[in-house]
């Protein structure tokens, strides 16, 4: 991979110092090398990131389909590189889901291709007028969104988000620095390759777009450690990389939590309808944070819901981790009845665990109360739906949830920056601050005044 940075894109950052009591440029001597190239390839895409300023949208746009084709013609060269992060994925026991999520076939290259034109034909948020008046005093102002400026994103198995992250980062005017994980580190060379021979023929910086997993886990410290070069960092992966970056990290952090989610199926819920959700939402793709992990079932329904909800979900190879009321209506005469190995007594851990695998833990409840005393005891604050035709408990529950996201109806699986019309997304946070759900475009830009006067001073 050429992730390296340029003489010509780095030079005119080289004077950047770091904030007060971190080394700056003329210490970086003492650094470890590490330390000094992470350090330079953010200094690089720092370096870059100002070219996008100067681009209109159809110029943007043209690069990013461009890039789309480029992925698409470069697709057996990609698939050839994942097989062998798939082949040390396995020798190494890599979980199921986590495989699936690290897989690229040629199908899934196109997918990822078509993600780029589906952020090509989104609107430009760059330079849109967020507010503005005249003040009192003749004063024009106005507040325009800008780009929040070079974007670290800390990943895992994940080959998608190094094409998505880039170009969402791209259209929104960022450049973006790339830590992708040593578990999908020939994926991302191809890709990154493919992306910066793209940037390259259209005369634009290749380092806005940076690759680093070369570096490996000193990488991630020394990116958190990147202030002043680095403007966000967006952890995405499992519990123990998002808290390690939340925790340590002193460049600004959006933390995009796990994806322990629920759906609650009510005591009028359509069951036809629940057994379609609740299956889609386990089974569709098991290794992604909207994946379904929890099912909590009201009472008066669990003896004839849950063995006809459970029948599609072993089939499909799900071990249900069930409470003793779960156990007891699984034991009734039925199509889901059952008394083997898919069925296991739920310990305590299995309320706060995001299996990312063909596991669910269910639990019966008294009511809408205990649901969502459950779901604020042991969501990790993803995404959470319910299955009700009781208007009533379908509002409470819409009200009373406190995650980013939360439905009625639906598959858990469309808490998703694609589904929603972002184009892709560059991950689901589940922070109050700034950002919250799916993160599209906007997401990643912030506010700029601009004032203009006509000679005014402040008396």
């Amino acid at each position: 991979m050429n992730s390296s940075p340029t003489t010509s894109s780095a030079s005119s950052t080289h004077g950047i110092p770091g904030p007060p009591g971190t080394p700056g440029t003329e210490g970086e001597e003492a650094l470890s090398p590490v330390e000094r190239a992470v350090r330079e390839a953010a200094r690089a895409a720092k370096g870059a990131q100002p070219a996008l300023a100067r681009l209109h949208r159809d110029r943007k746009d043209a690069v990013l389909l461009a890039m789309a084709e480029a992925l698409v013609d470069s697709a057996p060269q990609i698939v050839q590189a994942n097989a062998r992060d798939l082949e040390a994925a396995d020798a190494a026991g890599m979980a199921a889901g986590l495989c699936d999520r690290l897989a690229l076939t040629t199908e899934r290259v196109g997918a990822i291709a078509q993600q780029l034109r589906d952020a090509a034909a989104l609107p430009d948020p760059i330079g849109e007028v967020m507010q503005g008046s005249i003040l009192r005093n003749g004063l024009e102002l106005r507040q325009l969104r800008v780009p929040l400026g070079v974007i670290g994103m800390v990943y895992e198995a994940r080959p998608n988000v190094t094409v998505d992250a880039a170009g969402l980062a791209l259209k929104s005017g960022n450049a973006v620095v790339l830590r992708g994980g040593s578990a999908a580190l020939h994926s991302n060379t191809a890709l990154i390759e493919v992306l910066r021979e793209v940037l390259a023929a259209h005369d634009l910086p290749v380092d806005l777009v940076v690759g680093m997993d070369e570096h490996g886990r000193e990488g991630v410290d020394a990116l958190m450690r990147a202030r002043g070069l680095v403007d966000v960092l967006i952890p995405r992966g499992g519990a123990g990389l998002i808290q390690h970056v939340v925790t340590h990290s002193v460049v600004p952090v959006i933390e995009t939590g796990t994806g322990n989610t629920h759906v609650f199926l009510d005591a009028t819920a359509d069951l036809d309808q629940a057994v379609d959700i609740i299956t889609n939402a386990k089974t569709q793709r098991i290794g992604v944070c909207n994946a379904l992990e929890t099912l909590l079932v009201h009472r008066d329904v669990a003896e004839r819901a849950l063995p006809l909800v459970a029948a599609p979900l072993i089939e499909a190879g799900v071990t249900l981790h069930v409470d003793d009321a779960a156990r007891a209506a699984l034991s009734v005469e039925g199509p889901g009845a059952r008394a083997d190995a898919s069925i296991v007594d739920a310990t305590e851990e299995d309320w706060d665990t995001e299996y990312l695998s063909l596991d669910l833990a269910v639990k019966v409840v008294d009511d809408l109360d205990e649901a969502l005393a459950h779901i604020r005891a042991h969501s990790t604050g993803h995404t959470e739906s319910i299955l009700t035709r009781d208007l009533v408990s379908q509002q409470r529950f819409l009200a009373e949830v406190d995650s980013a996201v939360v439905m009625a109806n639906a598959s858990t699986r469309f808490s998703d920056g694609g589904e929603f019309g972002f184009g892709a997304e560059i991950g689901i946070s589940t922070q109050k601050l700034h950002a919250r759900g799916p993160m599209g475009l906007t997401e990643l830009t912030c506010g700029k005044w601009i004032v203009v006067g006509q000679g005014h001073v402040r008396p």
